[in-house]
């Protein structure tokens, strides 16, 4: 029987599975119960071969709010604070980076503080033309959490990430796009369709091998050169024996389209 998620919505098409956060009311804030759906299924899908693209979106007026302040309202000590940062917000944000297949955060509204840093854990990200991201966290005298410090300088560099997260200023849609925030910017009635057509033609790419790049990718950002050329090395020697290797060259040679299979 098929998993069911009270805050969120899974819909299957062909390999491409979009996980839709469904709380409009809350704009999606990253509750309790949110956090705990999201990390559950970007668990299962991450196991289920047959999903080769995932897309991440949201119903309602914003795609995440952040962390749902109630929790702070409820007297949070620092060690439950700690506690939950740790052990709910860091393994969210390492099952999406660390899914074996493209994930593509498709960014309607607002994506604020916490909901932030889910859009840049995304491999790739479609916004609405009039989305706005935000380092929302020094505007209740936070420092950057849920990864989103680890993320946003690794995207655009020390200075320029200081300067938004300490400026707290939402960001639309066409300077995320000069920042690198974004990588497409498309008509907010477009939003939804544009993220369902690349997620299905990414799906048809060779999925294992974008599953490594994705790894080495991140390696190289904590690794110098000799040791990400072994990194590629190592993993290439994974990609020589695998099915969709061999299509590819076999397409190559006969000069048609590959017809990769995921394998």
């Amino acid at each position: 029987m098929a998993a069911t998620y009270d805050t969120l919505q899974l819909h299957r098409d062909a390999a491409v599975a979009t996980v839709t956060m469904d709380q409009p009311k809350r704009r999606n804030a990253l509750s309790p119960a949110l956090d705990a759906d999201l990390r559950a299924v970007f668990e299962a899908l991450s196991a289920d071969d047959a999903v080769r693209a995932i897309v991440l979106r949201a119903n309602g007026p914003g795609f995440c709010a952040g962390a749902d302040l109630t929790l702070l309202k409820e007297g949070l000590s620092p060690d439950q604070l700690y506690e939950h940062l740790t052990t709910r917000y860091l393994p969210l944000i390492q099952r999406i980076q660390h899914a074996p297949k493209p994930v593509i955060g498709a960014i309607n509204g607002a994506a604020a503080g916490a909901g932030m840093a889910l859009a840049l854990a995304c491999d790739l990200r479609l916004m609405a033309d009039d989305a706005v991201q935000m380092m929302a966290f020094s505007n209740i005298a936070f420092v950057p959490d849920s990864g989103a410090s680890y993320l946003l300088v690794r995207q655009v560099g020390y200075s320029r990430a200081f300067e938004l997260a300490a400026t707290a200023d939402p960001l639309p849609a066409d300077r995320c796009a000069a920042l690198g925030l974004t990588n497409r910017v498309v008509p907010a009635d477009e939003l939804h369709d544009a993220a369902d057509a690349w997620a299905h033609e990414l799906a048809q790419r060779p999925t294992q091998a974008l599953a490594q790049t994705k790894e080495v990718l991140a390696y190289a950002q904590d690794h110098g050169l000799a040791d990400v050329i072994r990194k590629e090395a190592e993993l290439q020697m994974e990609a020589v024996q695998t099915h969709d290797h061999r299509e590819g060259v076999q397409a190559f040679l006969e000069k048609r389209a590959p017809d990769f299979q995921g394998r």
